[in-house]
């Protein structure tokens, strides 16, 4: 599989979202990879360290209809998958680590810098926000990587 090809054909069989404490970024992309393309391949996300679970990411995802509430942070130390074709990291620690776990392991890696709606401070509306930003911009950038296509017919 050529993986800097892309197009519904040529999709990794398999992603790991990768960022720092698995509590706010890669549990909202893996939710939203699932929801975006459901069955179209195996999502996992992990941190580099382990985070708590983080009420604003849970609120951001519930106004869009995913529940990412049960969420429990995991760390590349707990992956017991070990197969992935692709890890995107969305933090810079992140992909540090997924270059350095990459090296015993057949796997494409891919960076997609992702603020960390966390350092907000601010209004509750002011740090919503910026989880909203956080998850407008990886929608964005799932359906231009994997070529989402709609059911809509002119």
């Amino acid at each position: 599989m050529v993986l800097g090809l892309i197009g519904p054909d040529l999709r990794p069989d398999s992603i790991l979202f990768a960022c720092g404490m698995n509590a706010i970024r890669s549990p909202m992309a893996a939710a939203l990879a699932k929801h975006l393309f459901p069955g179209t391949f195996y999502v996992q996300s992990v941190g580099v360290r382990c985070g708590k679970p983080d009420p604003f990411a849970a609120a951001v995802m519930e106004e869009i209809g995913l529940d990412i509430s049960e969420h429990e942070p995991s760390c590349f130390d707990d992956l017991e998958d070990s197969y992935f074709d692709l890890i995107v990291s969305l933090a810079p620690e992140a992909h540090h680590r997924a270059l350095e776990w990459s090296r015993g392991h057949a796997v494409e890696t891919e960076y997609w810098p992702t603020m960390d709606p966390a350092l907000v401070t601010g209004s509750r509306e002011q740090i919503m926000d910026s989880y909203r930003a956080v998850r407008d911009g990886l929608i964005v950038k799932l359906k231009d990587r994997f070529e989402w296509i709609t059911d809509i017919k002119a």
